[in-house]
């Protein structure tokens, strides 16, 4: 299938390793001119060196949401505005909703909500006056089946869906499509590390706390970041010009809800 993506330009937050990576290859793969923002400057280079011609990188710390509107006018005049914005942040340190300091919470909304809402409102007129564009932000599953150990992610998260249904029907009518993308647990490198720390932490091998997680999903395995990448392309796509408002949950069946 064409997903009618080629020339399209797209910007992908977090792009810069783990499934924002994955999402940037494949809107890359399809032909769209990709370029990604992320903080780690190192990393950041080296990902715009898999994402072909024409892909660029712009330095972004989404905590510090004074500098974004002078990120969204660079990105406008070196890389043009973009038509895709994958909006993927990283979460808060665990721990559970009670008894945390109030800078937890605000540092928190600051990088995974804030930093969003603004950055969409900065890009949307260009995609509205032209009649076409495509919002796609990455949740997670604790956001609609809450996880013990993640009290303000899921929190902030549950906060995003409601901001993107809300924002999907202020501006279905021009042409731009707003969408949630839910992952379940993904075989990346901060998952991997999350299990050696619980390991460490009980005194098991890693192996037990992988194949515990495991049991949780029907399908007994973690996700391949290309998983969530080919939802998130397709998203992204002239193909999913009626998909709107939606949650698009790939998560193995991890939620137990409908």
């Amino acid at each position: 299938m064409d997903l009618g993506l080629r020339g399209r330009r797209a910007l992908v937050l977090g792009g810069n390793r783990g499934m924002g990576l994955a999402i940037a290859q494949a809107l890359a793969a399809e032909g769209a001119r990709v370029a990604i923002a992320a903080r780690d400057k190192v990393a950041l280079d080296a990902a715009v060196a898999t994402l072909g011609e024409g892909a660029d990188g712009f330095p972004l710390d989404l905590m510090d949401t004074a500098c974004l509107d002078a990120f969204a006018e660079d990105v406008g005049q070196k890389f043009g505005a973009p038509e895709i914005l994958v909006n993927n942040t990283g979460g808060p340190a665990y721990g559970g909703a009670s008894g945390r300091a109030v800078t937890d919470w605000t540092d928190a909304f600051q990088g995974m909500a804030l930093s969003v809402i603004r950055l969409t409102d900065l890009f949307l007129p260009a995609m509205r006056q032209a009649g076409w564009g495509r919002v796609l932000t990455v949740v997670s599953t604790g956001a609609v089946q809450p996880l013990p150990v993640l009290g303000i992610s899921n929190s902030i998260r549950a906060g995003i869906i409601a901001w993107s249904k809300t924002l999907s029907g202020e501006v279905a009518k021009d042409g731009v499509t707003v969408n949630i993308l839910m992952p379940g647990r993904v075989g990346t490198d901060r998952v991997h590390l999350t299990d050696a720390a619980a390991a460490e932490r009980e005194g098991v091998p890693a192996e037990v706390i992988r194949q515990r997680s495991w049991a949780q999903i029907p399908m007994g395995r973690y996700a391949e970041p290309e998983e969530i990448a080919a939802m998130a392309a397709f998203a992204c796509s002239a193909r999913a010009s009626y998909v709107t408002g939606a949650v698009l949950r790939v998560d193995g069946g991890f939620v137990r809800h409908v």
